[in-house]
């Protein structure tokens, strides 16, 4: 080979191989999903789950097989009934235009709650779970069997972890697992396609999600607030349709430079971290609203967003300024040189009433906002 022989290598684009390995990844899991819709449907799943509510009711009482029979009656009635005292079931109207729509809520508080009850399973026509303030710490294996569920409200428990059988709440709407102790996000929520809302604030040890939640388009709310995220996830900038993104509270140091693939954004909070500037990037959101960031280590903004007067920009200062700092420094300053000169004034004093009242005079200063800059000179004079 010559040394002015030309060799020509093939360069290729990552993007479009990306994309089209992103093509083949949703329509596997279409084909999956369709399939498990058939087994779903088939009369199998159905007589599986008439045998095993038998086996269940053959280790009932009586009495609790007899309210069990009544709480599965009353699902047809418009007044039902609840499982305990801190257990409630209620029917509200799901819409003006359609009344007998009912929308069935299961609502579960009190820290003495260390599971959830097991009768729960037989009610899967319930559309949405509330519960929150107890000690339950895992999910139940029969969640997957609520497939009309589109609200699951499960803030301040000791939730550890997500089942993989979130994902097939296909009918998701709302998802709130805040304040809990999350790890890790199962990557099969991102199957959860009609998901609009998600909040995972306070969890403290989660530090990622997974590429997978990238198919949630539909989500307009994403609350990652108070855990401990370096980065954005990556997932969270596939989101194009998000309006809010709160991001307040974590460890991020910078933001990336593609923050404009949120078209719709109107809101985003990512005050109380390490942020020095913000991206130019930012200014291209042209449906942008309000920002709120730390002011303290915040030294570049581009000057579109901090004039613009359709964008509120909003700096939350969690220590003095410089200016202040400064301010205080030179009051110091003068302080320590007033009271210097007090006390080469107190030394020349020989009556010691004067005395005292000097100490009494200079210890006032030092709880004094201000000094001023110049004292009159005081002269006592004492009558014996």
């Amino acid at each position: 080979m010559g040394p002015n022989r030309k060799v020509a290598a093939p360069v290729y684009d990552l993007s479009l191989i990306r994309g089209i390995w992103e093509v083949r990844v949703k329509k596997y899991r279409h084909r999956q999903k369709k399939e498990q819709e058939r087994v779903e449907k088939s009369a199998l799943a159905r007589i599986d789950q008439q045998w095993q509510y038998r086996i269940y009711c053959k280790t009932m009482k009586t009495k609790e097989l007899n309210q069990l029979h009544q709480y599965l009656e009353r699902s047809m009635l418009t007044d039902m009934g609840c499982l305990d005292q801190n257990t409630e079931v209620q029917q509200q109207d799901q819409s003006e235009k359609h009344p007998d729509q009912k929308n069935l809520i299961f609502q579960l508080e009190g820290e003495r709650w260390m599971d959830v009850p097991r009768e729960l399973q037989w009610r899967t026509y319930l559309q949405e779970w509330h519960i929150q303030r107890t000690r339950i710490r895992q999910l139940p294996d029969f969640l997957a069997l609520f497939t009309q569920l589109t609200v699951l409200e499960i803030p301040k428990n000791l939730i550890t972890e997500l089942p993989p059988e979130i994902g097939k709440l296909t009918q998701l709407r709302r998802l709130n697992v805040s304040y809990n102790r999350l790890f890790r996000v199962p990557p099969e929520l991102g199957e959860c396609e009609k998901l609009e809302r998600l909040e995972l604030a306070g969890n403290h040890n989660l530090c990622e999600l997974p590429f997978e939640l990238s198919s949630l388009k539909q989500l307009v709310h994403l609350d990652i607030s108070e855990n401990r995220f370096v980065s954005i996830p990556i997932c969270a900038l596939r989101m194009t349709g998000l309006l809010l993104l709160d991001l307040s509270n974590n460890h991020l140091t910078d933001l990336p430079q593609d923050m404009d693939r949120l078209e719709e954004l109107t809101t985003l909070y990512v005050h109380k971290n390490h942020l020095s500037y913000l991206p130019l990037c930012l200014t291209n959101i042209s449906t942008l609203k309000m920002i709120v960031v730390s002011g303290d280590e915040l030294t570049s903004a581009p000057t579109k967003l901090c004039s613009s007067p359709e964008i509120k920009f909003i700096r939350l200062y969690d220590n003095p300024s410089r200016e202040k700092r400064r301010k205080e420094e030179e009051e110091k300053k003068m302080r320590e040189k007033e009271n210097r000169r007090w006390r080469e004034q107190k030394e020349e004093v020989k009556d010691s009433s004067e005395k005292e009242f000097m100490e009494a005079y200079i210890s006032t200063l030092k709880d004094r906002d201000t000094v001023p800059f110049s004292t009159t000179k005081v002269s006592i004079s004492c009558l014996l």
